[in-house]
């Protein structure tokens, strides 16, 4: 009969140190954030980003939603989007409505967004589907090597979201960290169109 009320309190025992392990882990990763943002805006994070200003775009390839391998270079001769981001992430959901919007409205003059979500693949596709990305603009999935893909094109400190601005000779024009306003973008945009 002990036996019995023994199971209860460790499954609560075991429930708590869970709750407690999650608890400890977010408020790390909200100060590694706070960390972070503060590098860069003390210049100290985006060095290497804005290093890659007028430099060759680097290569990759990555998974889309039905897990065909996509490389950037097929996006090569338009001006490219290259939006990094989680479904977790509260300024990438304020953003994607907007690029929703402006790769509607710049489609035909040879712009592309590129989504590259830091996530697993079947989260991205619920979370595309829920906010209408999927058929709007490719969104490339992943976690480690996505994580390599926002580092090479300058993203060290692990700031989302992240946008690379790419032009029409595959060179970098511009970098953001952080939630890009949809007016900044399309000054961004205007003079490589």
């Amino acid at each position: 009969m002990s036996r019995l009320n023994i199971r209860p309190v460790w499954f609560l025992i075991v429930l708590l140190a869970g709750a407690v392990s999650v608890l400890v882990y977010n408020s790390f990763y909200q100060k590694g954030l706070q960390q972070a943002a503060q590098r860069v805006a003390s210049g100290g994070g985006a060095g290497a980003a804005s290093a890659l200003i007028g430099t060759r775009r680097p290569d990759f390839a990555l998974p889309d939603l039905d897990g065909l391998p996509r490389k950037v270079g097929e996006w090569d001769g338009k001006v490219l989007v290259v939006n990094f981001w989680a479904d977790n992430c509260r300024p990438c959901r304020r953003e994607i409505p907007a690029f929703i919007r402006m790769q509607g409205d710049f489609l035909k003059r040879g712009v592309q967004f590129v989504g590259i979500a830091i996530n697993e693949r079947d989260a991205v596709r619920t979370f595309a589907a829920e906010m209408g990305v999927e058929f709007n603009y490719p969104v490339l999935t992943g976690v480690d090597d996505t994580i390599e893909v926002a580092r090479n094109f300058g993203n060290e400190v692990g700031i989302l979201p992240y946008t690379v601005v790419v032009d029409r000779s595959g060179k970098i024009s511009e970098v953001q960290f952080g939630e890009v306003r949809e007016d900044e973008l399309r000054g961004m945009l205007s003079p490589l169109l």
